[in-house]
């Protein structure tokens, strides 16, 4: 869909350099005409809101890394003394701690587009797959970021999900155990495991910009998808990238950066946890551990099943499941637009996926609403129905669904007279 460049030098030293690095050429043809579908929607910006919250997380994760102390004994007030003392370092605080909210946020919004409008179908496997790959890195980057600061919450879910690896102990013995203890760098949560987590955490956002440059690449060898999910046929299908979509996604990066501003203002903890304001205490166990917000789908998931080593399988593999949806997807019409059956359990996983969400934020003990109805059956059902979605209802409607008529091509219905 690229096709071959139309870059021109306009100079003597620009020709001297595109012959030996043509990063001018490859801009011009990448981020100016590269040919877009023309009918792409809101939901299309949210790919330069990642890229610029990604952005955001590095340069204000390394202003934050200058005066952090990764020791046990430091690290609470490392982090009180940069909201404190270091000038403006409330600011660069709340927007990291806030990002990594919003950056979940645009990335399930993201993810979810992807799967209504069929983006993981051929020949964008590759490109779902190296999605998902960063999704695994997001959260493990997350989680090693929440340990930093050093409190309660941090402590306690540290130790509660490293020690999920013993589980592994009942298929090969000791094996988990041995995991867990590296992870540590000792018999438990400790200085050794801060500082791991701390240089996990400075390492992983540059991996993550890494596989940003294949996800993109990925993305301009067969092109953008689009909501229609029909292949483009021609010029008259498509604009160049700029000024159309560059102007359009600037505005909705500063709407989503307008609203992400207004929390770090004037709601900084909504999104945390009150327990981490208490420092870490190895023989005082909060009542309640829970994960981020952002990680609670999958914590309901583990915590539904009573089985320890079977819990941990059941989260990997709601995980692992992504990587095979291009291929669990049998139907040939990628947009869910012109799919009525998929449409509607489309959005039943959505509701699904909110309700696991749910479930994780609550007690293990907790009760539904003012019923007599433990959560942890509402979570297992939620679990099966997760499951059933890609496994069983998106294979067979595939060969059972009948779509509505497609398109002839994308400016049909762009540029057709309405009716």
């Amino acid at each position: 869909m690229s096709g071959p460049s139309t870059y021109v030098p306009k100079s003597g030293f620009a020709r001297w350099m595109d012959s030996r690095l043509p990063l001018a050429r490859f801009a011009h043809d990448t981020m100016l005409t590269f040919p877009t579908p023309r009918n792409l929607n809101i939901w299309y910006a949210f790919g330069a809101i990642l890229t610029t919250m990604l952005m955001i997380q590095i340069v204000t994760g390394i202003v934050l890394a200058m005066h952090y102390v990764a020791n046990a004994d430091m690290a609470f007030d490392s982090v009180e003394n940069i909201m404190r003392d270091i000038n403006y370092g409330w600011l660069i605080r709340y927007l990291h701690a806030n990002g990594a909210s919003f950056f979940f946020i645009a990335v399930y919004i993201h993810m979810f587009r992807g799967l209504y409008y069929g983006s993981y179908k051929a020949p964008r496997e590759v490109l779902w797959i190296l999605g998902v790959i960063l999704y695994l890195l997001m959260m493990a980057t997350a989680f090693f970021g929440y340990v930093l600061p050093w409190g309660q919450m941090s402590f306690w879910g540290a130790t509660v999900i490293t020690n999920f690896f013993s589980a592994l102990d009942q298929i090969t013995p000791h094996w988990g155990s041995a995991v867990a203890t590296w992870l540590w760098g000792g018999f438990a949560v400790g200085d050794a495991t801060l500082n791991r987590f701390f240089s996990l955490h400075y390492l992983l956002p540059f991996v993550i910009a890494g596989v940003v440059g294949l996800h993109v690449w990925a993305l301009h060898v067969p092109g953008n998808n689009n909501p229609l999910g029909i292949d483009v046929k021609g010029p008259q299908d498509t604009v160049p990238f700029h000024p159309y979509y560059t102007v359009k996604d600037a505005f909705y990066v500063a709407l989503f950066i307008l609203i992400y501003l207004g929390f770090v203002f004037y709601a900084p903890n909504f999104f945390g946890n009150p327990d981490n304001y208490i420092p870490a205490n190895p023989v005082v166990t909060p009542p309640d551990i829970v994960p981020e917000w952002y990680l609670l789908p999958y914590y309901a998931m583990l915590r539904s099943v009573p089985q320890k080593l079977i819990g941990v399988l059941v989260m990997a593999g709601s995980l692992i499941t992504l990587v095979f949806v291009p291929w669990l997807d049998t139907s040939k019409v990628r947009s869910t637009r012109f799919r009525p059956m998929m449409k509607q359990f489309f959005w039943i996983f959505v509701v699904d996926c909110l309700i696991l969400g749910y479930c994780g934020s609550q007690s293990a003990d907790a009760m539904l609403l003012s019923t007599s109805i433990p959560l942890v059956w509402v979570a297992r059902i939620g679990t099966l129905f997760y499951f059933a979605f890609f496994w069983l209802i998106m294979p067979l409607l595939g060969l059972i669904e009948t779509p509505k008529p497609l398109p002839a091509s994308i400016a049909q219905p762009v540029l057709s007279p309405a009716e």
